[in-house]
């Protein structure tokens, strides 16, 4: 057997990556994809490994030599790479193609090694690896039958989005036999490329050849490997993520803040939302709406604040409507320029915009970091504060204060002339959540120093909308901010998103029940994991401390790097005083089964 790796191209969409190297020359995670593909194929038993160059071929050449950790190296040169494209690289190795089995690989992939084994141990003697279709994925698509054969190659311009679920992605990476390239792959190669010329792409030989009743060329489709193909600096970027070590991979998922999408295989235990709405039917009338709403400019603040007071009953000059509740939390610290008193651990966005010296800390003095209206009046009650911030439920505690007494910290800070934040992003998580918020006419005219934060995101399980609302009676305070803000903060779908979810309303109130109830049923679950101890919990995620066995480092890094889970390790936050503490986000029953599975095999 030999392998024979396509490296000819010019790789022009890595940019400065590219100029004056090969596209397999770019590193990822500080090793160039050819030292990765050649120490991986120097483990199998392989008579050669071939190696189609050309753009900047010489340098590859020099760089490589013609052994490399104990595999003949042979190069084969294609010179006018810059006006053919891979089928012609492909046609000037064919003599190499007829002489052995191939493996047959592009040079702009990344890999675990298991990659090979898959391929290698498959009995069929010719093999397309397929991966089933992510949304990361470009490129040829094929539909395979029950006995994964081919019985289409999908081109770009024949994709169709709605027949995603039918796709498999190719991976680039072949076995075929000698006899496949003798008898089938090589004439029609050759009579391919004298019919349509070289600027063609190899695959579209196979798309002819699974044409023939005697193909016998098969799919086999990946059974979770990682791989990544790299064509531009976005995909290196995500390549070293996925193929990051173990000790670093943490911290580059954790600097992305989000955008997990882009890695359809990672359970996302960190951030925070409801596993239960929004309902089929409300993302239904917003794709339907999609072509307008992606077309056409949001409206200005004037309209937005209309739509969030008509969404939480208030009146329109008493929200401000921000993209996501992150914009107003900046907005609104720069306002308040005396000290402002912190219950810690909390919400960092907040102390984390204003100088430390101005922050004055409450941590409460147990294990469970709970505390209480008279807790925080007793500790405060003697600060010189102009500035109290309370997160309710608490994050990442879960710690709850209810409505009534909420009332009486507003009384009390509005006798001493301390403005109260209060947010309430997770209120509708808590048990008597409906009644609990703050956010009404009557509550904020009677209490003209309390500001209430809510996120959309949270609750409402709509984070990619980034929408959030400020509310207070303090009316010269809302004008300023809706001036501070972009006129157009808020795009056309999260405002076409607030004026229909009246007609959901109940049924968002029916998804906090069913959350409340998949709560329970977790915080018992994760009772029965000995290392931890759960806090129990009036928001959609709990509070854990790791009490034997691992440090929270090491449990979040084995949770992530063994079973591509990701939680929050706790450890690192102010108050925790490098304690060994975990937060881990409600999911639905499937995806918390899952993580209790994964815990009790720990």
């Amino acid at each position: 057997m030999q392998a024979l790796i396509l490296a000819a191209g010019m790789g022009k969409r890595l940019g400065d990556l590219t100029k004056g190297n090969t596209k397999c020359m770019v590193k990822v995670n500080e090793v160039t994809l050819i030292d990765r593909v050649l120490g991986q194929l120097s483990k199998l038993s392989l008579d050669r490994i071939i190696i189609v160059i050309g753009y900047e071929g010489q340098k590859l050449r020099e760089y490589v030599g013609d052994r490399y950790m104990g595999k003949d190296i042979v190069y084969v040169e294609n010179p006018i790479y810059n006006k053919t494209n891979n089928i012609y690289s492909l046609a000037l190795a064919k003599d190499y193609l007829i002489k052995d089995d191939t493996i047959l690989l592009e040079s702009d992939l990344i890999f675990e090694d298991s990659i090979f084994d898959l391929l290698l141990d498959d009995p069929n003697p010719n093999v397309a690896l397929v991966a089933k279709y992510e949304p990361w994925m470009d490129g040829t698509m094929v539909r395979l039958d029950s006995d994964n054969n081919i019985v289409n190659f999908v081109p770009k311009k024949a994709f169709r989005y709605e027949d995603i679920d039918l796709y498999y992605k190719t991976v680039n990476v072949y076995k075929f036999s000698k006899e496949f390239s003798l008898h089938q792959y090589v004439p029609f190669l050759n009579a391919y490329c004298e019919a349509l010329g070289n600027n063609e792409y190899y695959e579209q030989v196979l798309r002819v050849i699974t044409l023939l009743d005697n193909c016998n060329l098969k799919a086999r489709p990946l059974e979770g490997q990682k791989w990544y193909e790299i064509d531009d600096i976005q995909d290196l970027d995500i390549a070293e993520t996925v193929f990051a070590d173990s000790d670093k991979k943490l911290s580059r998922y954790q600097k992305r803040f989000g955008g997990y999408w882009r890695f359809p295989g990672l359970l996302d235990f960190c951030y925070l939302v409801n596993p239960y709405f929004p309902p089929k039917k409300l993302k239904d009338e917003l794709k339907t709406n999609f072509d307008v709403l992606l077309t056409e400019y949001p409206s200005g603040m004037g309209i937005n604040s209309l739509l969030a007071g008509k969404y939480f009953g208030i009146k329109q000059d008493y929200v401000c409507v921000g993209n996501g509740a992150a914009e107003l939390i900046k907005s609104l610290m720069t306002k308040f320029d005396g000290n402002i008193g912190v219950i810690y651990p909390t919400f960092e966005e907040y102390p984390n915009r204003k100088d430390k010296q101005k922050i004055i800390p409450y941590i409460p003095d147990n294990k469970n970091y709970s505390y209480t209206c008279d807790d925080i009046i007793n500790f405060f009650g003697n600060k010189d504060i102009e500035t109290l911030l309370l997160i309710n439920p608490d994050n990442p505690s879960g710690n709850f204060i209810c409505k009534q007494d909420l009332l009486l910290l507003a009384s009390w800070a509005r006798e001493k002339k301390i403005t109260l934040v209060v947010d309430e992003s997770f209120v509708d998580f808590a048990s008597n959540g409906k009644e609990s918020t703050l956010i009404k006419n009557e509550v904020l005219e009677s209490n003209y120093n309390l500001i209430v934060v809510k996120s959309i995101s949270k609750s409402y399980g709509v984070p990619g909308l980034r929408l959030g609302i400020v509310a207070t009676a303090n009316k010269e305070l809302i004008t300023w901010m809706k001036k501070d803000v972009s006129i157009w903060n808020i795009n056309s779908f999260g405002e076409y998103y607030m004026q229909i979810f009246g007609k959901y309303e109940s049924q968002y109130y029916k998804a906090c029940e069913l959350f409340k109830a998949e709560r329970q049923r977790f915080f018992n679950k994760l009772q029965e994991i000995s290392f931890i101890r759960v806090i129990p919990s009036q928001a959609n995620y709990f509070l854990c401390e790791v009490i034997n066995k691992y440090s929270s480092k090491e449990l979040t890094e084995i949770l992530l790097n063994k079973y591509n889970i990701l939680i929050k390790d706790c450890g690192t936050k102010s108050a925790f005083e490098n304690g060994n503490y975990i937060r881990i986000a409600v999911r639905d029953t499937n995806d918390n089964n899952r993580l209790i599975e994964v815990l009790k095999e720990l």
